[in-house]
């Protein structure tokens, strides 16, 4: 569905016209990637399965090739480990084995990561159908059967948020849905109901799939699963009332929207009342089946955003869209926000910490060090915030972070050996991590 959406039948989505038939490559080029993985002492290694290279057509028939791509793939990395650590002391096969370590670099295997096959949706316009819980149960049960004897963690989805508002609130993302501003950017959809029709759909996948793991796979498999969540950290721009219940209301529609209903059973009450009759309802069975059907939460963290109360809603009545449910108006960056008043500049952090003069000068810089996407704001607390916040209101979790990281620009203009003096990126991983840390 991404290729079709992006490549053949819709012009200008991509703006150099580029696809990705051929992307990195991973699929014959699997071994050197597990050789540099080896090389740099990595342990794990987080991948997604693509349900149409199980099922071509979504359902039926089995692609052999593409599971035999995967159990290669999957043997590969485990293999990566093994090492032997001495001979044996007395020449026996059984002490040689002893001496063995199969560690290996196990497997994080996310089992949808935006691709549904191209089939389903045009057989009954995928995620809006409740027709998808049960197929995507059946794929996510013959991941079990054929690889769960070797992969002990599942992600069930990728950002379930993301590709829900991004492909049916504001249509950037396949399938191309939406209705902001009279259908002006898309030919179909209505962004105030189908995001949360293929929400609910998304959740009662997971829970279904999660029933299943545990009650055919998960005694003799010892496996874990969960969903990656997106994450942004929500900051109120002021400490009035309303900034603060603002952005409790921005992550109420972000975070809560799913985890919620995985740890409690139902949405957040913010998202009952403000969406209303919009918002599909779980029966006392499906509330059942959703509640606690986590086995981790996993966390893609990268930036915090302000949040303030939107008092006009001016956007909101125009869009009449699921973004502007929240009532909550979020900012990348804004003098009035806490954690901007407390950020420097990477050039100003880099200067003054030459001079020692990093915290008595960061008060000056009214805006923090943005990565190269537009959006990623480096704010380092966030993660400590959010962690903080994952483990009061939900009861303290197992938490895998499943995504951090920053982007740098790419430009002709750099030498290799100036691009790898990656000061900036090595200060973010450890200002994030250094953060992590404190919340445990």
């Amino acid at each position: 569905i991404i290729k079709r959406f992006t490549l053949c039948y819709v012009t200008g989505k991509i703006l150099d016209g580029s696809n990705a038939d051929v992307a990195v490559d991973q699929y014959h080029r699997y071994p050197e990637d597990i050789q540099l993985m080896k090389d740099m002492g990595m342990d794990a290694y987080r991948f997604s399965i693509a349900w149409s290279r199980i099922f071509p057509n979504g359902t039926g028939e089995i692609n052999q090739a593409g599971v035999d791509h995967y159990n290669n793939f999957i043997n590969a990395l485990l293999a990566a480990g093994i090492r032997n650590s001495g001979l044996p002391s007395h020449g026996s096969t059984r002490q040689f084995e002893m001496h063995v370590s199969y560690a290996g670099i196990q497997p994080y295997v996310t089992l949808y990561h935006w691709d549904l096959p191209q089939a389903l949706e045009d057989k009954y316009n995928g995620w809006l159908d409740p027709q998808i819980i049960k197929d995507f149960a059946m794929y996510a049960e013959t991941c079990f059967k054929l690889f769960g004897d070797r992969v002990k963690y599942w992600m069930t989805f990728n950002e379930p948020d993301t590709f829900t508002v991004q492909g049916y609130d504001v249509g950037l993302q396949a399938p191309g849905r939406c209705s902001i501003v009279l259908h002006l950017f898309c030919k179909a959809g209505n962004s105030g109901t189908e995001p949360y029709i293929v929400a609910h759909n998304v959740l009662l996948s997971h829970a279904t799939a999660v029933d299943i793991y545990r009650k055919k796979y998960k005694a003799k498999q010892h496996g874990s699963v969960g969903v990656s969540f997106n994450v942004i950290w929500f900051e109120p721009e002021t400490n009035s009332t309303e900034d603060i219940e603002a952005a409790q209301r921005a992550q109420d529609f972000q975070l809560g929207w799913f985890l919620d209903p995985l740890m409690f059973g139902d949405y957040p009450s913010s998202m009952i009342t403000r969406v209303g009759s919009r918002l599909p309802r779980f029966t006392k069975a499906e509330s059942a089946l959703l509640k606690g059907s986590l086995d981790f939460v996993g966390i893609n963290h990268y930036t915090t955003f302000c949040a303030r109360e939107n008092k006009t809603n001016l956007i909101g009545s125009i869009l009449n869209d699921t973004v502007s449910d929240s009532g909550a108006f979020t900012l990348l960056t804004n003098r009035g926000c806490s954690f901007v008043l407390n950020a420097c500049s990477f050039q100003a952090w880099e200067t003054h910490r030459r001079q020692g003069t990093e915290a008595d000068l960061c008060p000056l810089f009214h805006f923090p060090v943005r990565a190269n996407s537009i959006w990623l704001y480096i704010v380092p607390r966030g993660m400590r915030s959010l962690m903080n916040y994952v483990k009061e209101k939900y009861g303290n979790p197992p938490v895998i972070v499943t995504e951090n990281g920053m982007d740098d620009p790419n430009s002709q203009f750099i030498s290799i050996k100036n691009a790898l003096k990656d000061v900036k990126r090595i200060k973010y991983l450890n200002d994030y991590l250094t953060n992590l840390l404190a919340a445990i």
